[in-house]
Parts: C-alpha cells; sequence; structure tokens
C-alpha cells in the first residue's frame, strides 16, 4: 500500500517543480519585453519626430519578409502563451498553498514572508486588469481620456495631463505593484532555476531582484511622473 503513496508523492512534487519552472521561464520571458517596452517608452525624452518613428518601426519591422505589424503579433501571441501558463502556475501553486495550509511548516513560512510575497498574487491580479486598462488605452485607443490624437507622442503625453491626473495615478500605483512582483518573481525564479544555493548567491539573487524591480518600475514611472510635472509636453 505504500508504493502507490510515494509515487502520487512523488509526480506531486515533479508537477510542484514543472510549475514552478514554467512561472520562471514565462516571468524571464515578461522582464525582457518589458525592459524593451521601457526602454521604447523612454524614447519620449528624445522628442516627437523619435517617438513616432520608434512606433512606427514596431509596425514595419521585419518588411517584407513579415507582414505589416508581423512583429508585434508575434510579440503578442508569445505574451499571450506565457500569460495563460503563468497564470495556470500561479493559481494552481496558491490552490496547493491553500491546501496546506494547516501544516505548521507552512504556517511558519507564511508568517516569515517579505511584503512582496504577501502581495505577489494580489499583485498579479491586479497587474493583469492594468494590463488590459493600458490596451484598451493606448493600443486598441477604446479609452480616451484626452481625444484621440493620430500621433503616437501626442496620445501618450495628452493622456498624463495635470486635468487627467488620475490616468498617472493608475499608471503609477501599477508601477508600485510591479516593482514588488518582479522583486519577488526575480527572486523566485533564481530558487527555482537553483541560483541560490549559498549565502553569497542568495545575496546576488536579492541585488539583482531589487536592481530590475526599481530599474523597470522606476523607468516606467519616468514617463507620467515627467509629463505631470511639465517636464516633458
Amino acid at each position: 500500500m505504500a508504493t502507490p503513496t510515494l509515487i502520487k508523492g512523488g509526480r506531486s512534487t515533479r508537477s510542484t517543480i514543472a510549475l514552478k519552472l514554467l512561472m520562471a521561464v514565462t516571468g524571464l520571458v515578461f522582464i525582457g519585453y518589458v525592459l524593451l517596452h521601457m526602454y521604447g517608452n523612454l524614447k519620449v525624452f528624445a522628442g516627437q519626430d523619435a517617438f513616432d518613428t520608434y512606433a512606427h518601426h514596431l509596425r514595419t519591422f521585419g518588411e517584407p519578409m513579415l507582414p505589416h505589424k508581423g512583429l508585434l503579433w508575434i510579440i503578442r501571441v508569445v505574451l499571450l502563451l506565457s500569460i495563460i501558463g503563468h497564470a495556470y502556475a500561479a493559481f494552481t501553486l496558491w490552490a496547493r498553498a491553500n491546501s496546506a495550509r494547516t501544516s505548521k511548516y507552512v504556517v511558519k513560512k507564511a508568517v516569515a514572508a517579505t511584503l512582496s510575497s504577501k502581495m505577489m498574487r494580489w499583485g498579479g491580479v491586479a497587474l493583469l486588469l492594468f494590463v488590459v486598462f493600458h490596451l484598451l488605452h493606448l493600443t486598441t485607443h477604446t479609452i480616451n481620456v484626452n481625444g484621440d490624437p493620430e500621433s503616437p507622442y501626442d496620445r501618450v503625453v495628452s493622456s498624463f495631463q495635470p486635468e487627467q491626473w488620475w490616468v498617472a495615478a493608475i499608471y503609477l500605483l501599477a508601477m508600485v505593484a510591479l516593482a514588488m512582483h518582479l522583486r519577488h518573481g526575480v527572486w523566485s525564479a533564481c530558487q527555482t532555476l537553483g541560483l541560490t544555493n549559498n549565502a553569497r548567491s542568495r545575496m546576488r539573487a536579492n541585488s539583482v531582484a531589487v536592481f530590475v524591480a526599481v530599474l523597470v518600475a522606476g523607468g516606467f514611472a519616468l514617463v507620467p511622473l515627467s509629463i505631470l510635472f511639465g517636464i516633458v509636453d
């Protein structure tokens, strides 16, 4: 009777490891994307021509081998699949953690968790809702907070004017959630990938996690803040 139990436990452990690997790999996809996206957003400081040219090239990149907007659709498909995989792994692991909550070890571990890890799950949900808002705002133009200018630069700048301070507030709050998600996510990915085997590697992983979180969230936040305070107009 013991053998099936051991096999079942082994399968459960392998399944958990696989889910954590799925979260780590899809998380790395997101990090690569947000770094590139942040770089593109910072083009706003180079002026309207530079920003609009960048936005145009995203749609024509790879032509004629790729169709118009071909690169954007490839990125969108990869991101959509990554989101599905990431969310599935997260909620499956979340459900398993809740079912094991009676264990003293799990309770002690939960008490010792950092603020970012406690907010990880609900922060992820908040970020998902923000992504929907962001797409409706600046991709499909379903949400028009200050008209619908043809120029991508004008569309961004007009959205974060002081009269639309609430839009900037939504984006800045989302960046706080993103920073916390990235800090804990990068750390967890390093653990899953076996990069935290000793005190030095754990310290290094934590430093990388904090650096990535501050770099990405701070870089994104610069745009609405600079527009809101009149540095970019």
